[in-house]
């Protein structure tokens, strides 16, 4: 990897990470966006994972006081099955019907009418934690999704972001553990992966200090508009791996 790929991609972290901060998602989707058009694709989604880790760790402990505990208590245990059940075939899947079932789910979410009551408590909680669960391992697009769960059973931005970050924080460290079973060497990429973890830092807390000047209003009307974006963006990758087929 270049100089100039490797500071790009560090300073490509602080910006995501500043995103997700003060947008509620899309940090995530855009850097790994970013790295498959330099990594080797073996990598993408391992490194991406970790750095990814570190990023939503630090975003956690900097709002820890507005996480909802009782919500990850449901959503985590549930999520790391998935993650497990994913780890036991770690195959190709079809990813173009992956990104098409995420990105219509997310924008059902965002634009359709309400799910039944039951999927608000505490079984639509572990099913969502299963599913993203499950697909973590394959895509690097789960965060759209959980995001999507998260934001209407909290209460404000704050515990959006704060919960959102705490999820994906044990996502990412399932997924970590299971490509590390599988045999994947984390050790040539630590450069790379410290770097974009100290940048993570500042956008996080950037990120952080943005959000405590935006409106609830500004923020949903902000994280409707980017998860919808996210799920377009999907679609059009469905579209021109089918496409490529």
């Amino acid at each position: 990897m270049s100089d100039l790929s490797f500071w790009g991609l560090t300073a490509l972290s602080a910006f995501t990470s500043f995103i997700t901060a003060c947008m509620g998602a899309g940090g995530g989707a855009i850097l790994i966006a970013a790295m498959a058009l330099i990594l080797p694709p073996a990598a993408v989604i391992p490194v991406h994972g970790l750095v990814q880790l570190g990023s939503n760790v630090v975003r956690g402990v900097m709002s820890w006081r507005h996480i909802n505990w009782p919500l990850l208590a449901v959503f985590v245990p549930m999520s790391f099955a998935g993650a497990w059940l994913a780890s036991c075939f770690l195959v190709q899947l079809p990813s173009q019907a992956l990104q098409l079932a995420i990105a219509a789910f997310v924008l059902y979410l965002c634009w359709g009418p309400p799910l039944p009551k039951f999927t608000s408590g505490r079984l639509g909680l572990a099913l969502g934690g299963f599913g993203t669960g499950f697909i973590t391992l394959f895509v690097g697009a789960s965060g759209p999704l959980v995001a999507a769960f998260i934001k209407p059973q909290s209460r404000d931005r704050f515990a959006a972001i704060a919960t959102f970050a705490g999820a994906m924080s044990f996502q990412h460290a399932a997924k970590a553990v299971a490509f590390g079973m599988a045999g994947f060497v984390f050790r040539d990429w630590w450069p790379l992966i410290i770097a974009m973890f100290l940048a993570s830092i500042v956008g996080n807390w950037l990120g952080l200090q943005m959000l405590g000047r935006i409106s609830e209003q500004r923020f949903h009307r902000l994280f409707q508009l980017v998860l919808t974006l996210l799920a377009v963006q999907l679609l059009v990758e469905a579209a021109r791996g089918l496409s490529g087929s």
